[in-house]
């Protein structure tokens, strides 16, 4: 019977084809590239225009209103670029810290048995997300240019910190040796509450008493700078703003155009992560909260310890979605004169003509952070993960 079997085609089998299709979806894909690349490196010949990098090694010959590093209009492109990169980083990272926080706190709030709590919440879940975010810039921008009173007429709500339309001021400590110990000895505590915290869930397994982690932690991370700067001579001076001519000088100051970005973006975004909380906390059956609240524990350890672990499955992949769009939302800094890496890239382009380099260092810019986000959220994801038994 095998013998006389008819041999079926080979273009009739199914891994064949899907090969055969795979390799010609490639060679299509290829052969697009090729084209478009070069139909482009033909038209910018046609019209002398100079394709490269080349041109970041030249001087950019523009000055940046805000920047995390020394910068003058003497340095190169590649440094404004950097320049831009720091400034959109630095708002990324603040904005996800503070969206993060605020969109748990706002999620929990909205399922709060206290009905005004609960409409507070939901009032502010509602309004933020039907607002488009630039309207919200726009919105902040206006409030530090229009609202807040020139520096003359400067609000002071209290010593040391100070409102206007040049933004806004906060007194610091003058420069001392003991605030680098101070930091130093911040990033010990966090080391030994990240052990602290391991030994407590181990302990807990093994014997099932829990730990006060809590108190325990926030114990070390206040204690430890403290002891330090009591050691290091308690130095007390402040450098506090003062006004000299036309602006304040001295302290730190927080820009119109980056606090009107910043809350922005974190307000908006804070309002689908609250949502995203919500259904995580919603996800869970409420036999989770009835068993554990039949033991005895309080409903903060309910909440730390049996909720939140769960809705975690369930809570970060959108949340992850969530972050990388106040990411890319952050190159709207452009509309209110932020510098962050979309605008200085806006200004290169424009006064060397590098086009195409220049939207190509941008697509690469936020690739990177936005791969770079998704590779953490995922081992964040893997970690949290509930494992069978």
């Amino acid at each position: 019977m095998d013998g006389n079997k008819i041999k079926e085609p080979i273009w009739t089998n199914a891994t064949f084809r899907s090969v055969i299709y795979q390799v010609a979806a490639m060679s299509m894909v290829a052969l697009a590239g090729y084209y478009l690349f070069s139909n482009t490196q033909a038209n910018l010949a046609k019209q002398s225009i100079a394709t490269g990098f080349g041109f970041l090694t030249r001087e950019s010959s523009f000055e940046i209103g805000e920047s995390m590093i020394s910068f003058s209009s003497s340095d190169t492109y590649l440094k404004a670029l950097a320049v831009g990169a720091l400034n959109t980083i630095k708002v990324s990272f603040i904005g996800i810290i503070l969206t993060v926080a605020i969109g748990i706190f706002m999620g929990i709030a909205r399922l709060s048995t206290n009905w005004l709590v609960s409409r507070l919440a939901a009032i502010y879940i509602e309004v933020l997300q039907d607002i488009p975010v630039l309207l919200q810039l726009f919105f902040w921008y206006g409030i530090f240019n229009n609202v807040l009173p020139s520096p003359r007429q400067a609000i002071i709500p209290m010593e040391g910190i100070v409102l206007c339309n040049r933004g806004a001021y906060f007194a610091t400590p003058v420069e001392h040796p003991v605030f680098t110990w101070v930091w130093y000895s911040l990033i010990l505590a966090v080391i030994i509450i990240f052990f602290l915290r391991r030994w407590a869930k181990k302990r807990q397994e093994e014997t099932g008493k829990i730990f006060p982690l809590i108190t325990a932690s926030t114990i070390i991370i206040l204690a430890f700078p403290l002891i330090t700067w009591v050691i290091g001579g308690a130095p007390t001076e402040m450098e506090i703003p003062t006004l000299r001519g036309f602006n304040f000088q001295g302290g730190y100051n927080i820009s119109p155009e980056f606090g009107s970005l910043l809350l922005g973006l974190v307000l908006y975004t804070s309002a689908f992560v609250a949502e995203i909380v919500r259904a995580g906390i919603q996800s869970i059956d409420k036999g989770q909260r009835e068993a554990a609240e039949s033991l005895g524990m309080k409903p903060l350890f309910v909440m730390n310890l049996v909720i939140l672990p769960q809705a975690l499955r369930v809570i970060i992949p959108p949340l992850t979605s969530q972050l990388l769009n106040l990411t890319k939302n952050s190159s709207l800094a452009v509309a209110i004169g932020y510098p962050d890496f979309v605008s200085i890239s806006n200004t290169t382009i424009s006064q060397t003509g590098q086009a195409i380099e220049g939207v190509a260092l941008i697509m690469i810019m936020y690739l990177t952070i936005s791969l770079i986000t998704s590779l953490f959220m995922n081992w964040y994801n893997h970690k949290m993960a509930l494992v069978e038994r």
